[in-house]
Formats: structure tokens, sequence, C-alpha cells
């Protein structure tokens, strides 16, 4: 059952209408499937861009902004004066190159980090920060990647930044994450799901890796309840689908769904160093926010196919 609050169900129309929502990475996959949804709720909604300012689809604000830069984000933060704002902004890569060490700590550290100090400056009801399954957990060995180690230090700060001033910030750590209109077709649901629906093999590494994954839409509903309770303000909570299936699993599960001569070629490509099974513990998060994972995996693959085939 959702959690109660004030004012009905947490993502009712009646709460977000009129509501002031800032959304960055509003470009990104779960950030314009978030600024859609805020939209259609009522909300007025900011979206921010590295890039000019795009046409509005859902009648939202653009913004241009530098979130490695403290001054462009206060600026912001004061102009828009928002009650809610979601963190999606991101660097996101698992490369393991050292080229990607300076473009990570940016775009996932210093990024959140201005946000937070802005925080402090200008009062909001809620900070949502996209965090990330990889991050290390305690007793985890070194983290295995730039990225998750730049996420695990945005928790950390995330994490003083209520404990010492009060910011109203939670974080959710976020799985795996598939469904429709994903931009980034080098991610696995996107290039094995267009590399099949063109009759084309799909070339893989092993596929023993277990992951979590989890639809976008889900993804959504975690971000506007965790804006909206009460009890998630200092929290840090994952979002993911709680069980584990493998990367082969996974594709071959495309395979049929999709059909057609394609056959996926796996080892075809050298596996990660470092690439370890993460699962979400998801359980204190349906105690804080009444959220659990509602579109199974081959529900969400077979919507994701349908869309891809519609649409490419």
């Amino acid at each position: 059952m959702p959690v109660k609050v004030e004012g009905g169900s947490v993502a009712d129309a009646d709460f977000w209408n009129g509501a002031r929502a800032l959304v960055t990475g509003a470009t990104g996959f779960i950030g314009a499937h978030l600024t859609r949804r805020l939209a259609e709720l009522g909300a007025v909604v900011h979206a921010v861009s590295r890039r000019p300012a795009r046409v509005s689809e859902h009648g939202e604000v653009w913004h241009v902004a530098d979130l490695a830069d403290p001054e462009a984000v206060l600026g912001l933060i004061r102009r828009v004066r928002p009650d809610h704002v979601f963190h999606l902004a991101s660097a996101v890569t698992g490369a393991r190159d050292p080229g990607v060490v300076r473009a990570t700590l940016d775009g996932n550290l210093v990024a959140a980090v201005n946000l937070l100090a802005a925080a402090t400056e200008v009062p909001l009801r809620r900070l949502v920060l996209a965090g990330s399954v990889e991050e290390p957990r305690e007793g985890d060995p070194t983290p295995q990647s730039p990225y998750a180690v730049a996420k695990w230090a945005a928790t950390g700060y995330a994490r003083m930044f209520h404990a010492l001033w009060g910011v109203p910030v939670t974080v959710l750590r976020v799985a795996m994450v598939y469904g429709p209109a994903q931009p980034d077709t080098r991610k696995l649901v996107p290039y094995v799901t267009l590399k099949l629906l063109r009759g084309e093999d799909p070339e893989i590494g092993s596929g023993t890796r277990p992951v979590d994954w989890v639809y976008v839409d889900d993804v959504v509903d975690a971000f506007l309840r965790a804006a909206r309770v009460e009890a998630a303000a200092g929290r840090v909570l994952d979002v993911g689908g709680g069980g584990q299936v493998t990367v082969r699993e996974t594709v071959e599960l495309l395979a049929r769904i999709a059909g057609g001569p394609g056959r996926p070629r796996f080892g075809a490509v050298p596996d990660r160093p470092l690439d370890r099974p993460q699962v979400s513990d998801i359980g204190p998060t349906a105690e804080v926010l009444g959220w659990r994972p509602r579109v199974g995996l081959e529900e969400g693959l077979r919507r994701t196919v349908a869309w891809y085939a519609a649409h490419h």
C-alpha cells in the first residue's frame, strides 16, 4: 500500500499541482521520464541542461547551467526558487579509464556538492539525489570504477549536509534502469534490442554478471515518493528490482521477445575488470516510501522492445 501523507497518496496531482520542481539532467533517461510525469501531475517544471535550451515538450521551462560551477548553481536555485529539486544530471560511464576520472568527479561529486551547498542558502522542501547501486557498501572491496567512487562520495556529502545543516536530502541508489526511449543506445538493453530488431547479432561479454534490473517508470515513482514523504529526509535508500538476473539470461529473454534471425554472440567482447554483482536492498525503501517495483523484467522488456520497434 502507498505511504499516506497529508493530502492523499504520494503521487497524486493534488500534491504536485502548482509545486515548483527543478530537474537536473532532464535530457537524460530518467530525467526525461520524470519531467514528463511531473508536468502531467500539474507541477511547474524547470529543467536543466548543459546544452542550449530545448523546445519545451510538456510545458517545462529550460535552463542552461554548468552544475560544476558553484555560482551558476546558486544563481539557478535563487532564480527558480524550487520546492523540490531532483538531481539526475550525471557523468554516467562504466569505463575503467583514467581519462574519465575528472569528468566523473565534476559530473557526479562536484555538481552534487554545489546543489547541497545552495540548499543551505535557499530553503527547499526536498532535494533528491540519484545515487547508484554500484556505490561500495560497508565491507565492500575497492570501488569498481571512477563513476562508483564519485557517487559514493556524493552520498557521503549528502549525509553530512543533512546531519550538520539540516538539508532535507534523500539519496536513492538506483540499480540498472531500462525501458523505452533510453537515449544512450550503447547501454545493454537498447543495444541488444536494436541489433535484434535489425536482424543482426549483438556482441556481448561472457554474460555471467548478475544484474539488478528496474523499469524506468518504477524509478520515477520512487523519486516522486522520496520528494514527498517526510520520513525520507536524511535517508539513503535503494531503488531496484531486489533480485538478480544474469546478463546472459536478460539477453536471451530479449532475443525470445524480439524474434528474428539475430543471435547474441557471448564472449565476443571482454568483460570489464572489477565488475561485481550488485543487488538492491529494497526492504527499507518499502518501509519508508511504501514503494516496490511493479513492472517485472519480462513485462518491462516487452514494453521496451515494442517501443523500439515502433520508433526505430
